[in-house]
């Protein structure tokens, strides 16, 4: 990911000093389970545990050998005395590089797991706040019926529940290691070893393996990041959609010294919101090439490592990114009521057409030709720029079914917000 999508504790975690920490760490884990099991000597292991790796020799070595984890093995060693025969002894290199993979995606999905819980707050705020501010709710891009910012709200924040808990699952789906040897036989490094390793780190052991943590478990990972993106550029176009200069009922934050083109002063653009669109899309990419990762040669081919190395890291990344800005964008939302109301208004009472119909219906009316009568009604009003309610008062068949106490109930827009603060008890938001 380039430096401008990074946010450094995330950085930090793909970083390659962090990756041969791991790398590190399950090595010195290994040769613990092995003393643990009488096969190395404690007073090795007392030199074993202050061993290092060194860049600069994994380097030179890496231009010899063309192999990073025998490259990473020569650095270490030579930090060690005799002691070092003892370093990777019964692995293969993705019993090392798998199971440290598996901390690297812990540390990211932590820091995930704040960030959606940072703009669940966000939305929360939003939702009490605005719950019975009216709005107009759009099908098809095309005026409905009212309904109010804060069930919006409260949809988005129900929404980021689910993809928490989704978030929840694929971290206890790839929180398994593997040492289970070439082909995962355990041939030559035993289950047990496999167990006191996974119990050091944290993490269990694979059921069983073959020379790889099974990708399935990596494609559920990203999948789930590419969810919450995809909610993420849901919210984020509905908020592009509700600034736009014939609606502008919401807007983002928009700094003093802030330029919104480099043409036209009077430009706010919704900018973060369409970054957040953007990055969303790279992420549901990556999807599918975690996907095409499941499938592999026998007992392990190469083809998904280097895919892994730019998508893992990168869609990590650019999720914690995008949960960053939309969360500021959340947090610092300008939000217009009064706008809100005035878009309502412009329907000139079209939004009340299935309530004089209900009603209609409910005197004793054909529905079929109370349907006629309102989409008569409406569509003059639409067409014509005349008041829906007007026309329908005049109408001799609705003055003859509906009192005026009636038809002022029924235009009432208080009527389609009487049921929010139960749908906000039901979600215990």
């Amino acid at each position: 990911m380039i430096e401008r999508y990074s946010r450094p504790a995330m950085k930090k975690v793909w970083s390659d000093d962090n990756k041969y920490q791991k790398w590190l760490e399950v090595e010195i884990a290994v040769c613990e389970a092995w003393t643990k099991v009488g096969v190395i000597p404690e007073e090795d292991m007392t030199k074993i545990r202050h061993a290092t790796f060194n860049t600069e020799i994994m380097d030179e070595t890496f231009k010899k050998t063309r192999h990073d984890v025998t490259a990473f093995l020569k650095s270490v060693t030579a930090s060690l005395g005799s002691e070092g025969r003892w370093i990777h002894l019964g692995l293969t290199s993705n019993d090392v590089i798998d199971t440290a993979l598996s901390l690297q995606l812990l540390e990211a999905t932590d820091i995930l797991k704040q960030d959606l819980l940072s703009l669940i707050e966000a939305l929360k705020q939003l939702a009490n706040r605005y719950q019975h501010t009216l709005m107009m709710g759009r099908t098809h891009g095309v005026h409905a019926e009212p309904t109010t910012f804060g069930l919006k709200m409260a949809l988005w924040w129900s929404e980021m529940n689910r993809q928490l808990q989704r978030l929840e699952d694929a971290r206890s789906n790839i929180a398994v290691g593997k040492i289970s040897g070439a082909v995962g036989t355990h041939a030559t490094v035993t289950p047990q070893v496999e167990s006191i390793v996974c119990d050091t780190l944290k993490i269990e052991a694979a059921p069983v393996s073959n020379q790889i943590i099974q990708r399935d478990r990596h494609a559920m990972f990203v999948l789930t990041l590419a969810l919450i993106a995809s909610s993420l550029e849901k919210f984020a176009t509905e908020i592009r959609a509700l600034q736009k200069t014939e609606v502008r009922e919401v807007q983002e934050p928009f700094g003093e010294s802030q330029t919104g083109s480099s043409a036209m002063p009077h430009k706010r653009n919704p900018e973060l919101s369409e970054r957040v669109c953007g990055l969303a899309r790279l992420i549901r990419g990556h999807s599918v090439t975690a996907l095409e990762n499941v499938a592999l040669w026998h007992e392990r081919d190469i083809s998904h490592s280097s895919a892994e190395r730019i998508i893992l890291p990168d869609a990590c990344l650019a999720l914690d990114y995008i949960l960053d800005i939309f969360t500021w964008v959340m947090e610092n939302l300008r939000v217009y009521p009064e706008r809100m109301k005035h878009n309502i208004e412009l329907g000139r009472g079209l939004v009340f057409s299935q309530r004089l119909m209900l009603a209609l219906v409910a005197k004793g009316l054909e529905r079929e030709k109370a349907y006629r009568i309102v989409q008569a009604h409406a569509m003059t009003a639409w067409d014509n720029d005349q008041n829906f309610i007007d026309l329908s008062q005049s109408d001799p068949i609705v003055n003859g079914l509906l009192t005026q106490s009636e038809l002022d109930n029924i235009f009432d827009y208080s009527f389609y917000s009487r049921h929010v603060g139960e749908i906000f008890n039901r979600i215990g938001i």
